[in-house]
């Protein structure tokens, strides 16, 4: 997918915007005003969260024929979190406290029930400290540990599929049962399986289906199929928990033809949507869906029993569609949308003539609408970000460079509105994980704060990162400090080379691992990077294995005796390699201006790691700012903080690389 440009008119616009007055920190980091609308099962209602000035998210339904909302589910002491449609008249939904950060932050999100007109509420599960009662307590509300799937049930009643997960520490499942529960009555029924569940998958019918179970060995993964006429369980495949091995297959979904749809390499670098029949256990030999030069990342389109497309991530999100009318009213919707990628959602049994329309680009956070595929009129319903206007946002794309040994680096170039693409400040944005994917062609709050202020931003893809294929993957292994740092050098060197940044103006900056990197950078390349800010870094891998009793990481054990050892190093074998790397004992070599920020709950990187690198870098380095968020963990969950932080880099940016 191919990301839709903007018109000449507004890019003149963005032009003319470029002087004025840079729009302020809250408009990009305050949470979202209008978010995850869900059509009912019919297509007559919409679901939505929403927030009037910052003020708690409530649950609203609204009528699509006649447009009239109505605010269904609220809380004083507490925000709307997830919710799905049971049926086309009830909806459940779970809470959460968006006022505090992850100190304060309960892990019992609770359960509740209400019907679409506000009516039939009731509390299915509790949280710690339970809201209010429902007066009915006939059937005793489940416990705390009681979470919702991410997956629709059969919405076809008023029983929905819940989640009951045994516990180790706090946040971390050891297991995960699953219980069918009546959303009225507030009774459940366990579903039996063999093995102590990781994850379940549902069918086309919103039956269970799939069971992945843990192996003895803790380090494998046991894919089990419920037979349809038998509905006894009989094991499918096993597969690598943290390294896939040849042949294994990730399940994704089922379609209406009661196929299960796999993810898989099949032999390919890159994967690919396959069709699995259950019954054979045999995989398609030609992949359903292949995107050039991406792993397949996405989900199933399915309705009035029908596969009509697949959701796709190449370097936008947007839409494969099977379906020849589907196919043309998304090209009806993209000449009367044409700045935008839109992404069409019909809904599950349509007895009404609307579609949902997710629109975002580059430069535009998501924006909702829906379509009237009777009268063929779209009609505006709200967005992420109503403050945000596109025309002072910065361009995006997608470049590629070759690092020293000669690999092809994918990269994500963001550029001031209006402003001369030559000789910039520029900011390299490393991105977390690491072995994750980085981003896409869409609104990303951070980046385009930066390039509102003025700075480019390079993001590379290093080795390591997902979703370019497995080569690309797997040649980051154990390169944390290496190869991996040498990437991202080689990128912003090839941004000076090609005449896009200052080369006595550039920052380097990242979160998690990018704050590693971030620190290895300013150690590895004193003459390339002229500052550094790095947020809940890590600054030494064996801080990682073992961060002490007093702060110790939520990273689970089998993580560390599997998956680390492999993909980072082993605390043992490699441990002269892992001294090499240690941004911590090299410290004393880091001379640069540097802006560190930690939070105090942080279980992931646990504070420890950035008192003790403080402690170390401050003795030679006299322009170190340290920030400790007290109540926050791993990144900023308040926007009062997020704002307070970005702010910070601003005139930290200004100071030493300014823009402006």
């Amino acid at each position: 997918m191919s990301p839709y440009r903007l018109s000449a008119a507004l890019v003149l616009a963005a032009c003319s915007l470029a002087a004025s007055a840079t729009p302020p920190a809250e408009q990009f980091f305050a949470n979202p005003a209008f978010s995850t609308p869900q059509l009912s099962p019919d297509g007559k209602y919409l679901a939505v969260k929403s927030s009037t000035d910052g003020k708690r998210d409530r649950l609203m339904v609204i009528t699509l024929d006649d447009r009239q909302a109505k605010v269904v589910a609220q809380f004083k002491d507490a925000d709307i979190g997830r919710f799905r449609w049971v049926n086309n008249d009830r909806l459940i939904y779970n809470v959460t406290d968006q006022s505090v950060g992850e100190r304060d932050r309960r892990y019992a999100p609770g359960l509740y029930a209400v019907n679409r007109d506000g009516k039939g509420f009731r509390r299915l599960a509790n949280r710690s400290q339970p809201l209010l009662e429902d007066g009915d307590l006939a059937v005793e509300p489940l416990p705390w540990h009681t979470y919702m799937m991410t997956q629709d049930g059969a919405q076809d009643g008023d029983s929905v599929y819940v989640y009951d997960v045994n516990m180790g520490r706090p946040g971390e499942p050891q297991y995960i049962d699953l219980l069918q529960l009546d959303t009225v009555t507030g009774k459940t029924q366990a579903v039996p399986h063999p093995g102590q569940g990781s994850d379940w998958l549902l069918d086309q019918n919103g039956a269970p289906r799939l069971l992945d179970t843990l192996a003895d060995n803790d380090n494998d993964t046991t894919i089990w199929y419920r037979d349809t006429a038998s509905q006894q369980w009989r094991q499918l495949a096993t597969k690598g928990r943290y390294i896939a091995q040849a042949g294994d297959f990730s399940p994704l979904a089922f379609g209406p033809d009661g196929m299960l749809y796999v993810v898989s390499h099949a032999g390919r670098d890159t994967s690919a949507l396959y069709r699995y029949d259950p019954a054979t256990q045999k995989m398609d030999a030609q992949p359903l869906v292949d995107l050039d030069g991406f792993d397949f990342e996405g989900s199933l389109i399915v309705s009035n029993n029908k596969l009509l497309g697949a959701r796709v991530r190449s370097d936008a999100w947007g839409t494969v569609w099977f379906d020849p009318a589907m196919q043309a009213l998304q090209d009806k919707i993209d000449a009367l949308l044409p700045h935008t990628v839109n992404l069409l959602t019909p809904p599950l049994r349509p007895a009404s003539p609307w579609v949902l329309v997710t629109s975002y680009s580059a430069r535009q956070p998501h924006t909702y609408q829906v379509f009237n595929t009777a009268s063929g009129r779209l009609a505006e319903l709200g967005s992420e970000a109503p403050a945000i206007d596109p025309a002072r946002m910065g361009s995006k794309e997608l470049v590629y460079y070759k690092a020293r040994d000669g690999l092809r680096i994918p990269a994500w170039l963001s550029l001031p509105a209006g402003a001369p693409g030559k000789n910039r400040p520029m900011v390299v944005l490393v991105h977390g994980g690491p072995f994750i994917r980085g981003g896409d062609w869409s609104w990303n709050a951070e980046t385009q704060f930066l390039t509102s202020r003025g700075y480019a931003v390079l993001e590379p893809e290093f080795r390591g990162s997902t979703g370019y294929g497995a080569a690309h993957a797997s040649a980051g292994w154990k390169q944390w400090g290496l190869k991996m740092q040498d990437d991202i050098a080689d990128g912003a060197r090839w941004a000076i080379a090609q005449g896009t940044a200052d080369p006595r103006r550039i920052c380097i900056a990242g979160a998690s691992y990018g704050g590693y990197a971030t620190l290895m950078g300013l150690i590895n390349d004193p003459e390339l990077y002229r500052c550094g800010i790095e947020w809940v870094g890590v600054t030494d891998i064996h801080l990682l294995y073992d961060s002490g009793w007093f702060s110790e990481s939520d990273l689970p054990a089998s993580w560390k005796r599997f998956g680390m050892p492999e993909l980072i190093g082993d605390a043992v074998k490699d441990a002269e390699q892992l001294r090499a790397t240690s941004p911590l004992l090299q410290a004393a070599r880091l001379k640069q201006p540097l802006l560190m920020a930690y939070g105090g709950a942080d279980l992931r990187v646990p504070l420890v790691h950035g008192e003790k690198f403080y402690q170390a870098v401050k003795a030679g380095n006299r322009n170190v700012e340290w920030l400790k968020y007290g109540e926050e963990g791993h990144g900023w969950a308040l926007p009062k903080n997020r704002i307070d932080f970005w702010t910070r880099v601003e005139k930290f940016l200004d100071k030493n690389i300014g823009a402006r």
